[in-house]
């Protein structure tokens, strides 16, 4: 089990249709049926900003490149 991850599992309702009836499962993220871990984080904000900071950095590299074998 990782370092801080809960061990106890959490029962969550979900449709009472078609035999289905609850689901459990063990999630530290997840108590009491609502979320604790909302919105973007600093780390998930610059990841974004890199990735798309290489794309569009490379776009002009690969359609030349396309232009020259095409």
């Amino acid at each position: 089990m990782p370092q801080g991850a809960s061990t106890q599992a959490v029962t969550i309702p979900i449709s009472h249709h078609r035999g289905f009836t609850t689901k459990s499962f063990a999630n530290r993220d997840f108590a009491n049926g609502v979320s604790t871990n909302q919105g973007f984080t600093t780390e998930d904000i610059l990841w974004t900003l890199g990735i798309w900071s290489v794309i569009i950095c490379l776009s002009p590299v690969i359609v030349f490149y396309m232009l020259m074998v095409a």
